[in-house]
């Protein structure tokens, strides 16, 4: 893959090779048209191991959209293209799996659910520049309820309200996301949610607009997501905590309205 450094600016196709840029860059990359054949890849002896790693990469998928579905709400404040990042954590993850050959690895984050600890959804203005003030979130498994304590928030010194907007307000987000699992013997899709587990569900809360000029007086948000989890099954479950702030401004009906890009968010806690 090659870049291109000029001032053309061009995206498709063009004589063997294609411009294409990703999402949260403007750079152009290059690259040559032209590969294996689809037949190869699915009965050659020589891409029996890039097969295997495909089966893999499936579930690496399905992580990715489990995930997005256990964020919520928080999901959309993302400010670049979080898909292919999520989907090589999911490869990393599968690495942890000595126990089963390439090909039928276990894609568990219940092994590792720090590694999503805080994760931000934004490289411009991460959350925590954005909201300068400390939540206290606590999770009960058990009822599936999250209780966030939001603080007392002095606009002028606990928000970066970088486009001067005169509303904002946050979003709160509980949700889970299953462990993923080969099962060799299936015809077709050999990777499933372990144990026959929803993959990703979530409840999301938007608390009321305030103004960011004035200052507002602590709170207590509770969240509860309504897909059970049985008891029995929490071992190959992580519940995700996912907080996001929004800015708003006043609509042409006189309403407040959201203003789009004017959001961040992240992953404030998971535990299993």
């Amino acid at each position: 893959m090659a870049r291109l450094k000029s001032t053309l600016q061009i995206t498709g196709g063009i004589s063997g090779l294609s411009f294409y840029t990703i999402k949260g860059g403007d750079t152009v990359y290059v690259r040559t048209k032209g590969g294996p054949s689809a037949k190869q890849l699915k009965v050659g002896e020589e891409f029996a191991v890039v097969r295997k790693h495909q089966v893999e990469w499936s579930a690496c998928v399905m992580f990715s959209r489990a995930l997005k579905d256990a964020m919520g709400d928080v999901y959309k404040f993302a400010d670049f293209n979080v898909s292919p990042v999520w989907n090589g954590l999911g490869k990393k993850i599968m690495a942890l799996d000595t126990e089963h050959p390439l090909g039928e690895r276990s894609l568990r984050l219940t092994q590792c659910r720090e590694w999503l600890a805080g994760y931000n959804l934004n490289k411009n203005f991460p959350f925590n520049s954005v909201f300068r003030g400390t939540l206290q979130l606590e999770i009960d498994k058990a009822q599936q309820h999250l209780t966030v304590m939001v603080p007392r928030i002095n606009p002028s010194n606990d928000l970066y309200n970088v486009r001067k907007l005169p509303y904002f307000r946050f979003v709160f987000s509980l949700g889970f996301i299953s462990d993923f699992v080969c099962y060799p013997e299936a015809k077709y899709q050999k990777y499933a949610s372990a144990n026959g587990i929803i993959a990703g569900a979530s409840q999301s809360i938007l608390t009321d607009w305030f103004s960011a000029a004035d200052i507002t007086d602590g709170q207590t948000i509770d969240v509860v997501v309504n897909t059970p989890v049985k008891e029995e099954n929490r071992t190959f479950v992580t519940f995700i905590a996912s907080a996001g702030i929004q800015f708003g401004t006043i609509g042409l009906d006189g309403s407040i309205e959201a203003v789009k890009n004017a959001c961040c968010g992240k992953i404030m806690i998971t535990e299993g």
